[in-house]
């Protein structure tokens, strides 16, 4: 993996600023140790930190292409070797790179060559005689692009947010928008960033700029459910895993040393699987925590014994304060995921052995694995048979009127059940994959703040991605959902960041798109059946895994954050009450916040998750503010 940064002048062909080019690209090196390249002419700069992966000696970057072309580029293309194959009539390859492929596809074919690729990748292509640059991000934004436009009519472009912001070029300036989407869901929803003027390049998408002429965008891929399968359901249980095996093999090309992540969980376990039955020893990392109810070193113990891996364990504390400043600095924006600190501690762990980590992520996502769906299901079903004046006549009262009872037993916390019935459809997911509920964040932040949004709702994001999936059941709806802004936006960054951080590659097989186009196009119920999530993934794999670990409770993969908030000494909410940054950030209502502090380490409620937001923002305003 690597980082990639660049400078392009929108109007003109005027110097570049090497020295602020240099500078984003040095704000990358964590991303890439093992090299550094630039590229410059009149009206473009380019820079390039490169994690070695394939053909060391012949990758390095920017890449130049025989026509001229140059291309900086991170990412992996797992089928290099069959477009080699495909192209080599036409084209003389000087070396056995995914990174020559790659330009001189596009070179040849333009972006009509993206439909070609299997992988994952974030790039900028430029072409010197149109004097055009062209950024692509991968299908299911698995790599990280972000650009900007300065004043004066240039145009900066880089894997991280902090290399925009260490060109010296952007006002840094809050976006309203984006703090009440990361209060409401924890993280910025693409295309959002937390600057102002600062953009996210979105999933499947390019965009192509040109001297004089307007950007243009288009979307090259999304998801797409049918749910028209004709397959019988143990024939397509067959079938996944043949292709989960494919996807695994494929992407094991490397030429350093590779290994996997690998929980207690079905979907790491199932990956080790596939890399057993590859050929060849498997190498496994997995985190340990000294708290047993985060502990599963002895389900990952049982798979890695199953598959004979080359097995690592440790332990990690992964509620310490200490880690809390790192990861707000890995992340770059403002990111309330707890379980992003034991990411961060995994991939410091594994990269002691493997420099490219293969991951289960994405199996909750495809195959309707979180506890969410059921519930938003069981829902659905009551807003089917129950007119909307009647719903909101009956439940909304009910939502306003019952307690709050965080101390309850789950079955009798049921006040966010009504509020969610009383709701829309869309209304109620939105809270549903939200941190903090929007009668919280409303607490949190001040009157002056709320008014700079002109009435945005962060609950618009879910509503206007559920309309234009296409989907006809509302699980489809709500996947679909996830995959355009949970999965890139929260999941997927904290994959990213916390391994590149430690100048590590993780890949996820599980969203290989062609097993994400395959999984849209089978029955929901062969997903999610009598509650059951991933049921034909685990159904796929228990001759594998065996009928006990499939049917095995997971466990939690972050810290404990209640009971870490009601210590007397390394209690993150305790930071709050020394630090000035979200206080003299001028969003909050301190007295509100100063009343949780006190009413959580009381016991008499539970305010864990909006302090957490809370310490995870003014982390990031101490770390990445200037």
């Amino acid at each position: 993996m690597c980082g990639i940064a660049g400078i392009f002048d929108l109007n003109g062909v005027r110097d570049i600023d090497r020295d602020a080019l240099t500078r984003m690209t040095n704000a990358l090196a964590h991303r890439g140790p093992d090299g550094e390249g630039f590229y410059f002419a009149p009206g473009v700069g380019l820079g390039h930190r490169r994690l070695a992966i394939i053909d060391r000696a012949g990758g390095a970057q920017p890449f130049h292409t025989q026509s001229g072309d140059v291309l900086t580029y991170n990412g992996e293309i797992y089928n290099y070797e069959a477009l080699t194959t495909r192209l080599r009539d036409d084209i003389p390859f000087q070396t056995r790179s995914d990174t020559e492929v790659l330009a001189e596809g596009l070179s040849l074919k333009g972006v009509e060559f993206l439909h070609d690729l299997r992988g994952m990748f974030a790039f900028g292509f430029y072409q010197p005689g149109a004097h055009r640059l062209t950024l692509v991000r991968d299908r299911l934004g698995e790599r990280p692009l972000y650009y900007a436009e300065t004043s004066d009519g240039f145009l900066l472009f880089a894997s991280e947010i902090g290399a925009i912001a260490a060109s010296g070029f952007i006002d840094l300036s809050l976006d309203p928008r984006a703090v009440a989407d990361y209060f409401h869901y924890g993280y910025v929803p693409d295309p959002k960033a937390i600057y102002r003027g600062v953009n996210k390049l979105e999933p499947g998408s390019w965009i192509t700029f040109e001297r004089g002429k307007s950007p243009r965008q288009e979307r090259y891929w999304k998801p797409v459910f049918t749910n028209g399968s004709a397959l019988a359901y143990d024939e397509a249980a067959e079938m996944l895993r043949e292709r989960v095996d494919d996807a695994v093999k494929a992407q094991m090309v490397s030429d350093v040393a590779l290994g996997a992540f690998l929980s207690g969980g079905v979907d790491s376990a199932s990956i080790v699987s596939a890399m057993s039955q590859a050929g060849g020893s498997v190498t496994a990392c997995t985190i340990g925590f000294d708290d047993s109810a985060h502990d599963e070193r002895a389900a990952a113990h049982e798979i890695a014994t199953k598959f004979q891996a080359v097995h690592y364990e440790d332990q990690a504390r992964a509620d310490s304060t200490a880690l809390i400043d790192q990861v707000a600095a890995a992340m770059g924006e403002p990111f309330a995921d707890s379980s992003a600190l034991p990411s961060y501690q995994v991939a410091e762990i594994a990269r002691r052995h493997v420099t490219v980590a293969l991951t289960g992520d994405g199996g909750d996502e495809v195959f309707a694995g979180y506890r969410r769906y059921p519930f938003f299901l069981g829902e659905e079903k009551l807003r089917r048979i129950t007119p909307p004046p009647v719903r909101a006549a009956l439940f909304g009262p009910l939502g306003a009127l019952y307690p709050k009872l965080d101390w309850a037993p789950q079955p009798l916390r049921a006040k966010t059940t009504f509020q969610a019935l009383a709701r829309s459809s869309a209304q109620s997911y939105a809270n549903a994959v939200a941190i903090n509920l929007p009668s919280r964040v409303d607490a949190l932040l001040n009157g002056d703040f709320q008014r700079t949004l002109g009435g945005y709702r962060p609950s618009s994001l879910i509503k206007d991605a559920m309309e234009s999936s296409g989907a006809e059941d509302p699980l489809s709806r709500a996947q679909y959902a996830d995959l355009m802004t949970w999965l890139p936006g929260r999941m997927l960054v904290k994959v990213d960041r916390t391994s590149m951080a430690h100048g590590l590659e993780a890949r996820p097989p599980l969203l290989d798109h062609k097993i994400v186009e395959w999984a849209g196009a089978i029955p929901v119920e062969y997903k999610l059946q009598y509650g059951q999530g991933k049921r034909i993934l685990k159904d796929a794999f228990v001759s594998r895994l065996g009928a006990d670990y499939i049917a095995r409770k997971k466990q939690g993969f972050a810290p404990p954050l209640r009971e870490w908030m009601r210590r007397k000494q390394d209690n993150p909410a305790l930071r709050l009450n020394a630090s000035q940054h979200w206080r003299e950030s001028g969003l909050f209502n301190e007295s509100t916040v100063d009343a949780m502090i006190r009413d959580h380490r009381s016991g008499r409620s539970d305010c864990a998750q909006e302090l957490w937001s809370v310490i995870m923002f003014d982390a990031f305003l101490r770390v990445n503010r200037p």
